[in-house]
């Protein structure tokens, strides 16, 4: 499945240079990853072990360069990291983009019976550090 995800994403990238950003000199598409913030995640009221939840999550594309890329995806204990992790055409052409949040998903199934703790990249502040959207979700037995 990453397979098809990376040939696919590839796939776009190649397209889009072609249409809409510029070429190096010897016609290849260079581009980096960047991880951009959350603007909000959308979650049950709780988890029931052993069930599969689709998780949304919502961002805006800082330009039209950035294209998404997947989940930059920690765990440690009951507590996840998360963030939406785009891809990032090097070109001189790309305009900033002031969309609505687009929306993404996830899935994410509960195997212990502590509350998950989600942390969701937010951005940095003015000396660097990271900002993170906490939401803390129960699980509960049925």
């Amino acid at each position: 499945m990453k397979k098809l995800i990376s040939i696919l994403f590839l796939a776009v990238i190649t397209i889009t240079a072609f249409s809409s950003c510029e070429l190096n000199d010897d016609n290849t598409v260079s581009y980096h990853f960047e991880l951009i913030p959350t603007e909000s995640a959308v979650f049950p009221e709780s988890f029931v072990l052993g069930r599969t939840y689709t998780i949304k999550v919502y961002y805006k594309r800082p330009t039209s360069c950035h294209f998404f890329e997947g989940f930059y995806y920690e765990k440690n204990l009951n507590v996840r990291t998360v963030a939406v992790q785009t891809g990032v055409i090097n070109a001189n052409n790309c305009t900033p983009l002031d969309e609505e949040p687009v929306e993404a998903t996830f899935d994410f199934m509960p195997t212990g019976e502590s509350s998950y703790i989600f942390k969701f990249y937010k951005g940095k502040d003015q000396s660097g550090q990271n900002l993170f959207i906490e939401y803390e979700i129960p699980v509960v037995r049925q």
